[in-house]
């Protein structure tokens, strides 16, 4: 079953034709998406800071470009992005009430990118406390509900970038991703979103209040979302740190992992059924699809290396609650095991040249604002703690794989996406796979 689309708006590219060609004017895009917003985004809640006046110059401005003679790849194009990245004169406050009156004083290096490349930016999006959920709602800015099913979450921590981009309140977002953030939001609201290779994106002016600008945090990523994978593609072009080999893939002759089973984690049957149904449609165009395979990773040992992991980096290393704190010795060892995991990604990816894995275990689920560590999920009528789902997460984040995910289908009224993995620094391949699954869906 195909993913319900919410509009008929044009994708970024398309609008950027349209400007380019004098067909509309950035000025004319820019309010249109203000009216969205306004129109649309009281029962969403995602575009939580609004910076419209500004946008508006900066439409004029895209305008006067464009009579100039100018040529940018987004020039005039509305979009937001995540909440967490700093824009200067607006609030950062990773959701986090002690932080409503953090103002950013410059730009995140990923803004004065978009904005290089022409992007018009009118506002920022919603997001958990601190970036630590799949469950989009804080004191200061509320909940974001899923556009398909306003009593279900957009997912998180891009929950309001998702939710901005489904709804067609604008064509492009930029978000984040260490637990899921980016590839979560993207399957619950069935949309495009890749988490990039870790590293080939910048991560300055993406952090946390009241820490100072210093090294990148270990397994965080930043990267995009959109409605169609040549927005995706153009998104990830324009915001690199360095140069990624272009690598496409022919699926006539394509060998494909396909991975549904997880040591940590239960995947419903729905989600699993649709997946089978694109393995299926992939053996008919003639790739080669594997359900197992002999040598991968211990998948619970590399789950439980990536909690551990995970932990220590959204804690900046602080003590545990019982009071002991982490040794470098443990810090080390668990760089040593993040390593030996890398080659053997690497060796899998030998014989592979696509896996496919789900994004999470289930659908969107109903909203629930107790913690993730206390939430429960129901999969297939049986209950499960919410957390578990952070191993379809770790899978890609532990070893530093892209991944991009796409819409698939519909499961009981709601999305369903698909993350395709790639071995690092294969982000094109992985883009290029998903885009040409999408066609074989018809997309």
């Amino acid at each position: 079953m195909p993913v319900a689309s919410l509009t008929e708006e044009p994708t970024g590219l398309a609008l950027a034709a349209k400007i380019a060609s004098g067909e509309t004017t950035a000025v004319d895009a820019a309010q249109a998406a203000i009216a969205r917003i306004e129109r649309l985004d009281s029962g969403i809640n995602a575009v939580v800071v609004r910076d419209f006046d500004r946008g508006l110059q900066q439409a004029q401005a895209a305008d006067a470009l464009r009579l100039s003679g100018q040529k940018l790849p987004f020039l005039g194009v509305p979009m937001t992005v995540k909440e967490s990245f700093n824009i200067a004169g607006l609030p950062t406050t990773w959701g986090m009430e002690e932080a409503a009156h953090n103002l950013a004083t410059e730009d995140s290096m990923v803004v004065k990118r978009l904005k290089q490349a022409g992007a018009v930016i009118l506002g920022k999006t919603n997001v958990p406390p601190m970036l630590a959920d799949t469950f989009s709602e804080n004191p200061i800015y509320g909940r974001t509900n899923n556009p398909h099913h306003l009593g279900h979450s957009p997912g998180g921590s891009s929950g309001g970038a998702a939710a901005a981009v489904a709804s067609g309140i604008v064509a492009l977002e930029y978000g984040s991703d260490i637990g899921g953030s980016i590839r979560v939001p993207a399957h619950y609201c069935g949309i495009w979103g890749h988490k990039p290779t870790f590293g080939v994106i910048s991560l300055e002016g993406h952090f946390m209040p009241g820490q100072e600008e210093g090294a990148s945090r270990p397994l965080s990523v930043v990267g995009p979302l959109s409605r169609d994978a040549d927005d995706l593609e153009l998104l990830l072009n324009v915001t690199l740190d360095r140069p990624l080999p272009k690598e496409s893939i022919q699926l006539d002759n394509a060998r494909i992992l396909l991975l549904t089973d997880h040591p940590s984690a239960t995947t419903g049957n729905g989600l699993v059924g649709h997946m089978e149904q694109v393995a299926t449609l992939l053996e008919n165009a003639g790739a080669q699809i594997s359900r197992s395979h002999d040598d991968l990773p211990d998948l619970a040992q590399q789950h439980r290396d990536y909690l551990h992991m995970l932990n220590i980096v959204m804690m900046a290393g602080a003590p545990r609650p019982d009071g002991t704190a982490v040794e470098a010795r443990h810090w080390f060892a668990l760089l040593d095991a993040q390593a030996r995991n890398q080659r053997h990604w690497r060796s899998v990816f030998e014989t592979f040249d696509l896996i496919l894995a789900p994004p999470s275990s289930t659908p969107a689920f109903a909203h629930d604002n107790r913690p993730m560590k206390d939430r429960k999920i129901l999969v297939d009528g049986q209950e499960y703690p919410a957390a578990m789902q952070l191993a379809w997460a770790g899978l890609v984040t532990f070893p530093g794989l892209p991944a991009t995910v796409l819409p698939i289908g519909m499961d009981q009224g709601l999305p369903i996406g698909m993350q395709v993995i790639s071995d690092r620094y294969q982000d094109y391949k992985a883009l290029d796979g998903a885009r040409k699954i999408g066609a074989l869906l018809g997309q």
